[in-house]
């Protein structure tokens, strides 16, 4: 044999041979991971307060009421008056009495008050409008007198231009002035806000 191969035979004989003789190293243990780092322990949050207590179910507010809208009310006395005078009777002030300064307190604010005087058609039309005005302001004083504010009224005559009756001609004279009494008149208009 060749020097150069029995070399080679010995190397690898040799080589067999360390390999065999050497006792079998265990296998590496795998990789251990290292233990997982605690976890950061959070800071101690603060406890939020409670909720304030609800508010006990309060009775829903009642709605306020619309304002009230001016009313016009028209309070009419008759026979306030006798034939040809401007004089308030004693029957004239119990009815206004009655039928405008009671129902005046039943406003809770009067804007205005007008007082129309009227007359009978007996007369000269100028002679009734200034019979009829001055009735009107024969109210007026009246209504002043029991405490309505006088800038609040305005007096108006229309003479005989508007009669609520009319009456035929008739011999009797006193008949005729008893018949168109009820145009001897005021009419009281007020507009105010009801309470």
């Amino acid at each position: 044999m060749k020097p150069q191969r029995l070399v080679l035979i010995a190397a690898a004989l040799a080589f067999i041979g360390a390999c065999a003789t050497e006792p079998e190293k265990p296998a590496p243990k795998p990789a251990v991971a290292p233990p997982p780092a605690p976890k950061p322990v959070a800071a101690p949050q603060p406890v939020p307060a409670p909720p304030p207590p609800a508010p006990v179910a309060a009775k829903p507010e009642p709605k306020p009421e619309p304002p009230k809208k001016p009313a016009v009310t028209n309070l009419a006395s008759t026979e306030l008056f006798e034939f040809n005078k401007a004089v308030l009777t004693t029957e004239a002030r119990s009815k206004l009495d009655s039928e405008v300064v009671a129902k005046l307190r039943d406003l809770k604010d009067v804007r205005y008050i007008i007082v129309n005087g009227h007359a009978d058609r007996l007369g000269s039309p100028q002679y009734n409008q200034r019979l009829s005005e001055k009735r009107a302001d024969a109210v007026r004083a009246y209504l002043v007198s029991k405490g309505v504010d006088a800038a609040k009224v305005e007096t108006l005559g229309f003479g005989k231009t508007l009669p609520v009756k009319s009456c035929p001609d008739q011999k009797d004279r006193k008949g005729l002035i008893d018949c168109l009494s009820p145009n001897r008149r005021v009419v009281v208009e007020v507009q105010g806000t009801p309470r």
